[in-house]
């Protein structure tokens, strides 16, 4: 259900050759992963719906039965393992850019690092890492249908969505999410049909009534809420 800007400006944009200067807070290791504008331009589909979901999870069923039955298998079992939603989010050329992403985690403590997995096919992914900043926005239970807003292609995504630019890096904070963190980009790891994002925290930021609202949750294909059972 994700991600990505749909005006032909901002692809025209983002399939002109970019720069390679290093941006600030990038590991310079993490260039070697920068997709070529002929690659980018490769991956703009004609899906409405991109959901980061965790890899595997959204694994290709083709037409092979006995490939369709592992599939599906493949999917259930890691459908059965709840995780929350966020929207990771950052600016592009003046502009925010997010995709909605259910594989997130913590890395380490000490320096603080988080993750994320873009699928190589996300239109938003690109626009990101050449940001090399991004903030993480985790959301509440009331936010499915922003979730879903966030999840789409061919719109306007932030429209309608009240955002404001995160101290650190400027990459926005979405209003109503339970916390943000701030970050900038650390490490890139390619891994099969998936990049892993490792970013170091620069800042965190939690809402004054975080603890009165519960999680968005996402559990075998589905939103759910701590309240559902």
């Amino acid at each position: 259900m994700l991600s990505d800007f749909g005006r032909s400006e901002k692809l025209d944009h983002m399939t002109s050759e970019p720069s390679r200067e290093i941006p600030d807070g990038m590991s310079p290791d993490a260039r070697e992963t920068w997709p070529s504008p002929e690659l980018i331009s490769s991956w703009l589909g004609d899906q409405d719906i991109d959901f980061e979901f965790r890899p595997g999870e959204d694994l290709a069923v083709r037409d092979d039965p006995e490939t369709v039955a592992a599939a599906r298998l493949f999917r259930d079992v890691l459908g059965r393992f709840a995780s929350g939603v966020t929207v990771v989010t950052a600016t592009s050329s003046d502009e925010p850019v997010g995709l909605t992403c259910q594989s997130f985690s913590s890395v380490s403590l000490d320096p603080p690092l988080v993750l994320f997995i873009p699928a190589k096919t996300s239109r938003a992914w690109p626009l990101i890492q050449r940001s090399g900043k991004f903030c993480v926005n985790f959301l509440a239970a009331d936010q499915a249908e922003l979730s879903n807003t966030m999840a789409s292609r061919g719109v306007d995504k932030f429209a309608d969505v009240k955002w404001t630019p995160s101290p650190g890096t400027g990459s926005p904070m979405l209003e109503g999410a339970l916390a943000h963190l701030d970050c900038t980009i650390h490490t890139v790891h390619e891994a099969g049909d998936h990049y892993v994002v490792i970013g170091r925290v620069v800042d965190l930021i939690t809402e004054d009534d975080a603890a009165e609202t519960g999680p968005l949750l996402f559990y075998r294909g589905e939103y759910r809420t701590t309240d559902r059972r």
